[in-house]
């Protein structure tokens, strides 16, 4: 469902022809022999291109227009290797319309004290030639991630790794359809916004559907399709009694694997990444959609419930961020707290529907009543999650911009049996303590749904809210209140 393989990193080298031929030919030949570093290191999930050296504001300019109509180009590092004159770049970054980073390195790890001349230092200018680069992406206003660090180097390939991997979301996200069946749970205000702003801003589109028009679609597949989805079922999770094949609810079990069919051939039929659902509007359907919206967010479609678009578009971003790295991305919800003192922590779950790849063990399929919505009872896998570095982000609309939310927590690994909570939980501790934490969230406006990621860090987010260009917040170890207020406070006076 979640498909990088075509997508490409170009790398552009910026120069003049000031220095003559011979001097632009070794700017050539190191640029590409940086290229073939970073593909060589296997640590950027991407193809990195090289592109010809541009020279000129036509070729500059030509550049851009090349990746603005690339489809397969996430984005652009471009590196200085000489001075390039800045005023060059003008119309080029003017239409530049993919995330750009600028790497701050040079071809040379160190000075070779015995042999450096003027020949060496006019070709080796990097240190100068980006810092004017530099001034024109400031002076334009631009939003673009530096990274500083010889071009080997472990870190330096790690933080191009990381904006690599949120330009691939931000790239999902141009054009992405969501799918909301029914509306927002009624009264309930920070899982709403303004679609159209979002379209605007972000690039994807959410449309209301009807449940009618799902239910259709339900009731159209065949009983061979359910039968094999839930021999699937059998081979993957340990079901409960009552839905084995002589058990009393295995008809339930069809059920719920009727609407994970249905879903999944009515988003494919539409080209939707992601759709939230509302137990309030669950006309002609027998259950709420639990073990299909969890084995659909596996695959890497987005989810939230009650309505909530915006985690939705934001769970579906971080999985694709985080594709072919160990651990998981899913919908979230702070449902209750822990209060032993020197031990609080939050235990996260939700109604029914959290990603099973953030299992801690293969999954129980189980079957009890959901207690709101008046629908058949629904099924749904139950498990725990490990503990570990992990963090909760959440999209948040102000009404003169969005927010982007992140706190970074650590999970813990479940002491205590909880029998007789029949979903799958989470229990993590807020960074940098419970009460700093939930008070600067609070503060910020930060909602009840998030996704939970083990896998991303705080600069993948850091690196994605750039892109997007919106407002960032970070509640970390480093968090204190008084400056975590005065960061808000700043940052309305900002966007008036």
């Amino acid at each position: 469902m979640i498909d990088l393989k075509n997508l490409e990193i170009w790398f552009i080298t910026g120069s003049q022809h000031l220095y003559g031929e011979e001097t632009l030919k070794q700017v050539a030949e190191h640029s590409q022999e940086i290229v073939n570093g970073m593909n060589a290191s296997k640590q950027i999930p991407f193809p990195v291109v090289l592109k010809p050296t541009v020279k000129t504001p036509e070729e500059i300019t030509a550049a851009i227009k090349e990746v603005n109509a690339s489809a397969n180009c996430i984005g652009i590092i471009t590196w200085m290797h000489t001075f390039s004159p800045a005023k060059m770049w003008i119309n080029g970054l003017k239409i530049l319309q993919k995330p750009l980073l600028h790497l701050h390195t040079q071809f040379n790890r160190n000075i070779p004290w015995n042999s450096i001349d003027m020949d060496f230092m006019n070709l080796n200018q990097s240190a100068h030639g980006d810092r004017e680069f530099g001034f024109m992406v400031s002076r334009l206003r631009m939003e673009r991630k530096v990274v500083v660090g010889y071009w080997q180097d472990e870190d330096t390939l790690k933080s191009i790794e990381t904006w690599s991997r949120a330009a691939a979301g931000w790239h999902d996200w141009q054009g992405a359809k969501f799918l909301r069946l029914g509306d927002n749970m009624r009264y309930v205000a920070v899982t709403d916004g303004d679609k159209v702003e979002a379209e605007y801003k972000f690039g994807f589109s959410v449309n209301t559907y009807g449940i009618g028009d799902l239910v259709a679609v339900i009731n159209s597949i065949s009983d061979a399709d359910v039968n094999r989805l839930i021999e699937e079922y059998e081979d993957s999770y340990v079901l409960a009694d009552a839905l084995q094949k002589k058990g009393k609810q295995r008809k339930s079990l069809k059920d719920a694997a009727r609407i994970e069919l249905g879903l999944k051939t009515f988003m494919e039929a539409n080209n939707f990444k992601g759709f939230t659902d509302t137990f309030e509007d669950l006309h002609g359907m027998l259950q709420l959609p639990g073990i299909a919206a969890q084995r659909l967010m596996n695959e890497g479609y987005g989810f939230a419930g009650e309505g909530d678009w915006k985690t939705v578009a934001l769970v579906r971003a971080m999985k694709v961020m985080a594709h072919g790295l160990k651990g998981g991305n899913s919908f979230m919800e702070d449902y209750t707290y822990h209060f032993e003192k020197g031990n609080e922590m939050v235990l996260g779950s939700h109604m029914l529907e959290i990603c099973p790849s953030i299992a801690n063990k293969k999954p129980s399929c189980e079957i009890h009543p959901l207690g709101i919505g008046g629908k058949a009872d629904p099924v749904r896998l139950v498990f725990d999650v490990n503990g570990g570095a992990a963090l909760n982000a959440s999209i948040i609309d102000m009404g003169n911009r969005f927010r982007m939310l992140v706190n970074t927590v650590e999970a813990v690994k479940p002491k205590h049996k909880l029998p007789k909570l029949p979903v799958a939980r989470v229990l993590w501790k807020p960074m940098p303590d419970m009460k700093t934490g939930c008070a600067a969230w609070i503060y910020a406006g930060g909602a009840h749904h998030t996704c939970y990621s083990q896998n991303l860090t705080s600069e993948h987010l850091e690196d994605f809210a750039a892109m997007a260009n919106i407002e960032f917040v970070l509640i970390n170890k480093n968090t204190n209140l008084y400056s975590l207020k005065n960061e808000l406070r700043w940052s309305e006076a900002y966007y008036k």
